[in-house]
């Protein structure tokens, strides 16, 4: 999976140029692309695109840059070595069944379910300006939706949800408990009014969505983020 620091690079250089030949987990080259092909190639016009994205908040993360000085190092280490240790160590796992389960399918999990953020879009999205959207064999499987296109409008919502959810997912629960031990701050979402005033703005002046909802957009207090009154014992 790499770095903290090179997965945020990628995800963001993906939202800047989401759909086009610039996105390195273009899914409009088709599932394969976006959830292993990608990963196998070299393009070197991401690396020029790459070097346009603005990565200073994250370089001033002490956290952030230790790991990506010192990955090579950590991930050995606590990635492979003791993770495929402890079966062996504590419950008497051969050797080669730990490296087989801990090891190799372990990471293949973790690498596709990571990955699969990239081709989220094709699996449960529509896409609004194609009528054919809906033309597939998934929806027996899968509730589709416009779910993501909400995500790539509004990325900086901490509420947006993995997988059509608003403000229960995982991610939100995870951010709501770094904000309560103050480890995540200015948390920004937007409520319905919000959404409707900007979506009217767009209309009237003919300016771009995106930049009417961030306008909109609001940095939710302390005492909404955590919800006492949900998640007190």
């Amino acid at each position: 999976m790499g770095t903290i620091y090179d997965w945020v690079l990628k995800h963001r250089l993906h939202h800047k140029y989401h759909g086009t030949d610039n996105d390195p987990y273009n899914y409009k080259r088709g599932f394969q692309f976006a959830q292993i092909v990608c990963h196998c190639i070299s393009n070197p016009s991401y690396k020029k695109n790459e070097a346009e994205i603005d990565m200073s908040d994250i370089e001033k993360d002490l956290i952030v840059m230790f790991q990506k000085n010192f990955y090579w190092l950590l991930m050995p280490v606590l990635g492979v070595i003791i993770p495929i240790n402890a079966p062996i160590e504590y419950w008497g796992e051969s050797m080669g069944m730990s490296i087989m389960v801990i090891g190799f399918l372990r990471v293949t999990l973790l690498l596709h379910a990571s990955w699969f953020v990239n081709t989220a879009t094709i699996v449960w999205g529509y896409d609004p300006l194609d009528k054919k959207s809906t033309d597939t064999n998934l929806i027996f499987f899968v509730t589709k939706s416009l779910w993501p296109q909400y995500h790539y409008l509004l990325p900086w919502d901490y509420k947006s949800g993995e997988y059509g959810t608003y403000g229960a997912g995982c991610s939100t629960a995870f951010i709501r408990v770094w904000a309560a031990l103050g480890l995540a701050y200015d948390l920004r979402t937007i409520n319905s009014s919000g959404i409707r005033s900007a979506l009217a703005e767009a209309a009237k002046t003919g300016k771009p969505v995106t930049d009417c909802l961030n306008t909109a957009r609001v940095v939710a207090p302390l005492s909404d983020v955590i919800e006492k009154d949900k998640f007190s014992l």
